[in-house]
């Protein structure tokens, strides 16, 4: 399936890869200098499919990246806690590790990012893959009694992630560089302590879409044992993360991906044997999340002002 749009200077052309998430965008260079209505049609290609892909954009540098990203929002510094790996870029480096959990970027602090662009520098010769699911969707499809749990349950996230209690496991097998760089980058990451609390289903302030707000950077849900917040957990991921609710898109040099953060999560598939991978990460201010009741999330330690403005999100049409 593919929708044209015709603007001033190009052709946007948007090829549907599945029914639940995910579009490829043809007909685009890349670069600051896009038409306001080609930016118009990627935003609304981002929010309706939540992931949309760019191949060829071999030209775009890290400049031309960021330039690009201004035209979509307001770029936020590459990181609230890991501040030496980048000046207007986050490295997503297999050097100091591995994003292979399912997460949601940021989710420790008030203000999570609305959307991340992602931009493939060296590649391994197979592997290295992302897959991306929709949390809109795995909230659709949750049965009554569920959403009615969920809507009125709220979780904390902290950057003390337990997901990489052992990052030893991910050095296994290469050498002792790459093992300490991921210790160094571990301790970096979690040098200043972050804990927010946010509601379970949050409300899209653009679409108005309801979704799960979950992730490896869950601590716990309110009013819940540890044992007791494990399983719900457990059982709320594998609604998420269900086949039929994903995309994984395997990368060419050149390729963009940027994905809508406040309607899901995504996984790097590490499977290409230690060899080296590298992507440059921007991420783009968001709001404040908000529950099916209005209520918004709260800080409980840490103040990441410094890492991003607030967005201002016009209220939606009637």
């Amino acid at each position: 399936m593919s929708v044209d749009f015709a603007s001033d200077t190009s052709t946007v052309t948007v090829v549907k890869l599945g029914s639940k998430i995910g579009a490829r965008i043809e007909g685009v260079r890349l670069s600051g200098q896009l038409d306001s209505v080609t930016v118009q049609r990627i935003q609304d290609a981002l929010h309706e499919h939540k992931v949309i892909f760019f191949r060829g954009q071999e030209h775009l540098t890290e400049d031309g990246q960021y330039e690009f990203a201004q035209l979509l929002g307001s770029p936020t510094t590459p990181h609230p806690t890991v501040t030496s790996k980048g000046v207007k870029t986050l490295p997503i480096d297999s050097e100091y590790g591995r994003a292979n959990s399912w997460h949601t970027d940021v989710t420790f602090v008030d203000r999570i990012p609305k959307a991340s662009i992602l931009r493939a520098v060296h590649l391994p010769p197979y592997g290295g893959s992302t897959t991306w699911a929709s949390t809109v969707a795995a909230y659709e499809a949750l049965p009554a009694p569920l959403k009615v749990l969920v809507e009125n349950l709220r979780a904390r996230h902290t950057n003390a992630y337990d997901y990489a209690a052992d990052r030893t496991e991910v050095a296994r097998g290469e050498n002792e560089q790459v093992t300490a760089n991921i210790r160094a980058y571990r301790e970096e990451f979690e040098s200043s302590y972050y804990e927010t609390e946010h509601p379970v289903v949050r409300v899209h302030p653009v679409t108005g879409e309801r979704a799960l707000l979950l992730g490896h950077f869950v601590k716990n849900f309110v009013g819940l044992t540890a044992a007791e917040s494990q399983t719900l957990f457990q059982l709320l991921q594998n609604r998420v993360t269900k086949l039929e609710n994903t995309t994984r898109w395997n990368w060419q040099l050149g390729d963009v991906a940027i994905w809508d953060n406040r309607a899901t999560q995504h996984y790097a598939v590490d499977d290409y044997d230690g060899q080296p991978r590298r992507l440059t990460r921007i991420t783009l201010a968001g709001d404040i999340p908000v529950d099916v009741h209005g209520t918004a999330s709260t800080v409980v330690t840490g103040n990441a002002e410094h890492f991003s403005i607030v967005e201002k999100v016009a209220p939606r049409a009637a």
